[in-house]
């Protein structure tokens, strides 16, 4: 069974490619850690710029509670959501990977 795999990344000022390229640097890296490559990554691309930043938080930690573990980008620490998602990951159990990038 594949292992559900949510990506918390800081996205503000970056560039669509960017994010991609990111995002698939971070799945090797969570599959080297998981020790499997049979990884479902959560769709946590929430682009709708209109909506208020907390409800997006409401969104992405919903899409959290479905997760096996939970990988933070580089420069997770910066970013208030990226905190709060490590925040409730951690308080509720799941397992956290640090990517490098």
């Amino acid at each position: 069974m594949a292992v559900k795999l949510y990506i918390s990344q800081p996205m503000r000022g970056k560039a669509m490619n960017d994010i991609m390229a990111e995002r698939k640097q971070l799945v090797a890296e969570a599959a080297v850690e998981l020790r499997t490559d049979d990884i479902l990554v959560l769709d946590t691309l929430f682009i709708n710029h209109d909506k208020p930043p907390l409800e997006m938080l409401g969104r992405s930690i919903e899409k959290m509670a479905e997760a096996d573990a939970v990988i933070f980008a580089p420069g997770w620490k910066d970013a208030r959501g990226c905190r709060v998602e490590h925040l409730a990951a951690a308080e509720y159990g799941l397992k956290i990977i640090h990517g490098k990038g």
